[in-house]
């Protein structure tokens, strides 16, 4: 187990890592744990869910028919969500298997007539149409090479209709916090985020905390030293202590939040 409780690969190969993933996990109750943070227990990502929901909810009030593309959709978590208001969703993910459960929880839910899926890799990222809303959830983050992170940037931007909004939720410090990092992950710091934005010509139109308590990022890279039962035990003593902080001041401490939520939209004259 890596610091963020993730499976260290020699080598990261995307398409491979997230399939295996979504195979061991993406059937298995809520899949919380194919698409937060594998490895942690269950607790743990539920908290995670709960507090992005929390901080993504102000912006995910669409009018029915808004046409939505949800990138990185796993399972569709945001997509139902999105669907079940009235959306038009398109979800596309690297993984059939995330792509397959997606169908099948949407179906499942009543709303997978809103709803199409598609196997996609965010690079090359072509789905046919131009979108009201692009949503990624912890997508970037796990793209490493910069030349590939700068593609699938520009690709989610060429989706996006005139007066489109773009939303991103991502790990983005105000400072630099390698200690995190790991072979799959990298929280890179707010204002390299900010500098992609620009030159993929985008404005940032309000960025909203999501996670400022930061008792789980100064424990994290110290957990695979502890035995088991310490671990688990210390892991629910901070995520308990930091729930109440991220509910109350999560959107509002956005400097010192260690995920940020980004509501972007083209720039003047990038139409």
């Amino acid at each position: 187990m890596t610091a963020r409780g993730i499976p260290a690969p020699a080598s990261y190969q995307s398409r491979v890592y997230w399939e295996e993933r979504a195979r061991r996990f993406a059937t298995e109750g809520n899949a919380l744990a194919a698409v937060c943070s594998y490895g942690m227990p269950a607790f743990y990502n539920r908290v995670i869910h709960f507090c992005q929901r929390l901080a993504l909810e102000p912006w995910l009030r669409v009018r029915p028919g808004t046409s939505v593309l949800d990138v990185g959709c796993g399972v569709g978590r945001w997509s139902r969500n999105l669907a079940s208001r009235g959306a038009r969703v398109t979800g596309i993910d690297l993984s059939p298997t995330m792509i397959a459960e997606a169908k099948r929880r949407a179906a499942a839910q009543g709303v997978m007539e809103h709803c199409r899926f598609f196997v996609q890799d965010l690079v090359a990222l072509d789905a046919g149409q131009k979108f009201d809303l692009v949503l990624s959830v912890t997508v970037l983050q796990h793209i490493l090479e910069p030349q590939a992170l700068h593609a699938a940037m520009r690709r989610m931007v060429a989706h996006l209709t005139e007066g489109g909004t773009l939303i991103l939720l991502e790990a983005a410090p105000n400072r630099a916090v390698e200690t995190c990092d790991s072979p799959i992950f990298r929280a890179r710091q707010r204002s390299a985020y900010l500098q992609l934005f620009a030159d993929c010509g985008l404005r940032v139109r309000a960025i909203s905390g999501v996670d400022p308590a930061p008792f789980k990022t100064w424990l994290l890279p110290y957990l695979p030293r502890l035995p088991r039962r310490v671990r688990v035990a210390t892991l629910a003593l901070v995520t308990a202590l930091s729930l109440p902080i991220d509910v109350l001041f999560g959107r509002r401490a956005v400097e010192r939040s260690w995920h940020a939520v980004f509501i972007l939209e083209h720039s003047r004259g990038q139409i």
